[in-house]
């Protein structure tokens, strides 16, 4: 099955032609989308790290703290398949710009929180924020490069800073900690937003080919926010509340299906699932986001609480992970650019897989932390090393015109499955670290071996669609 392309995703919305706007500067353009995009990630694995001293300045054990990841990582998630649409109906340059503000105001907002109930509901409005920032800024990157093969290196250069953001989030996170409290976290978000601010507007704007016309799917967004949400409750709750979401999570999901069924303007366009390429991107990205996202979570929890290191401790433990990634995201863009992304992904999934097994057996009560970081490298390697490659293969089939609304589904389905990760071994860990992580590790494994399944098995003329010869017929 060939991966899908504009013409194989019908709308009954009409397109303009490309906007002309002011005169763009690519490089700019992608120094913009870079700085915002990884903010939104370094503001969700820096926070992780300083859940022990947000716990004791505001309360909440770990039901807490599993929150304060989920609030934002939930609202991020679930809106973002409405807020890829934004992109291409009203360009990205302008539903960036406006995400971007968005996200300055708010993470200013939590920094002044009062209490943990304050905190949650901005890190909602923050994760809403960042829901527009994400797919818009891909989509500005993918407008911004007209040439196929410069287009293939700026996704790799947006999906390597992403990933860098990521990696040196929990040091910096420790840092800022250790210096100024949990807040600083949030207030060292605004001079860099507005550093990306600025950048914006000396880009200019790019040719757009706006969607006119298409409505936001409202019954498909609704529903697939109760049924995420609903189901973090689920997994982090006990008792008859439990109970009680897992209902709501089931009935969230019939109903988001039966939505997108009878939408005539689906959120998630029926075309893009229906090829292999397509749900192969979106499988690989939700392994990635179960592993780095997930694990980085549980030792930080790990690593503090059941031996006992200082936030900044923490943070200088994962250095060891994060300083490889970006050499290795960088790899991965080259290789994507050369032979396609399923090899690379191969490589990254079956690295990952290896290295979930090597720390299920490295990891117990008499393991020094300094081991447990070296422990770690391998898992987060295989991770860098597919993520870029995903990416580019999920952009590249399908059109400029589309690019919203691909980036959208794509990391909503990351960001939901890196909420869901972090409720699911934070719920495992709270009966017991030893257990729980070794549950967390075995699940994590599972995952990964599934995503080298279906790589293995993507035809392998879908997978060399990424590469820029053939990236110049979408």
């Amino acid at each position: 099955m060939t991966a899908p392309t504009g013409k194989q995703l019908p709308s009954s919305a009409s397109r303009s032609p490309s906007s002309p706007g002011r005169a763009t500067r690519p490089a700019v353009a992608l120094a913009a989308a870079l700085l915002g995009f990884s903010l939104t990630s370094f503001d969700a694995s820096a926070v992780t790290v300083s859940l022990t001293s947000l716990g004791e300045d505001l309360g909440g054990g770990i039901a807490g703290a599993q929150w304060v990841v989920d609030a934002y990582t939930l609202a991020f998630a679930g809106l973002m398949l409405s807020s890829g649409l934004l992109a291409d109906r009203f360009g990205a340059a302008r539903t960036y710009g406006a995400g971007l503000a968005a996200f300055v105001v708010t993470s200013a907002l939590c920094g002044c929180a009062p209490s943990l109930g304050w905190l949650l509901a901005g890190r909602v409005a923050q994760g809403a924020a960042a829901a527009v920032v994400l797919p818009s800024s891909l989509a500005l990157v993918r407008r911004a490069y007209g040439r196929p093969e410069a287009r293939v290196r700026a996704l790799a250069v947006w999906a390597t800073g992403g990933s860098v953001a990521v990696a040196l989030a929990p040091v910096l996170g420790g840092a800022l900690t250790t210096a100024w409290g949990w807040r600083g976290i949030f207030f060292a978000t605004l001079p860099l937003g507005l550093v990306a601010l600025v950048l914006l507007v000396r880009a200019g704007r790019p040719p757009e080919p706006v969607v006119r016309g298409r409505r936001v799917d409202l019954a498909g967004q609704l529903t697939a926010v109760l049924a995420a949400t609903a189901l973090a409750v689920a997994v982090i709750e006990h008792g008859p509340v439990r109970w009680t979401a897992a209902g709501f999570a089931v009935l969230g999901a019939l109903g988001f299906v039966r939505a997108e069924r009878r939408a005539a303007e689906p959120a998630v366009p029926p075309a893009l699932l229906r090829g292999r390429t397509a749900a192969t991107a979106l499988l690989a990205g939700s392994a990635a986001s179960t592993g780095f996202f997930g694990l980085v979570f549980l030792y930080s929890l790990f690593f503090q609480q059941a031996q006992g290191n200082s936030a900044l401790e923490t943070g200088l433990l994962f250095l060891p992970m994060t300083s490889l990634i970006a050499a290795t995201n960088v790899v991965s863009g080259r290789l994507t650019a050369r032979y396609g992304a399923r090899r690379p992904m191969l490589a990254g999934q079956l690295l990952a897989t290896a290295g979930a097994l090597f720390l299920l057996l490295a990891t117990g009560p008499g393991t020094s932390s300094v081991a447990l970081a070296f422990a770690l490298v391998p898992l987060a390697l295989g991770c860098a090393l597919t993520v870029p490659a995903l990416t580019t293969l999920m952009m590249e089939a399908v059109p400029a015109a589309q690019a919203g609304v691909a980036a959208g589904v794509l990391n909503a389905a990351r960001q939901n499955t890196a909420g869901l990760a972090t409720a699911v071994f934070g719920s495992l860990v709270a009966g017991g670290f030893a257990g729980g992580t070794r549950a967390s590790l075995a699940i994590t494994a599972v995952v990964f071996a599934g995503a080298a399944v279906a790589t293995y098995a993507l035809p392998r003329a879908d997978a060399r669609e990424t590469a820029p010869a053939a990236a110049e017929r979408s």
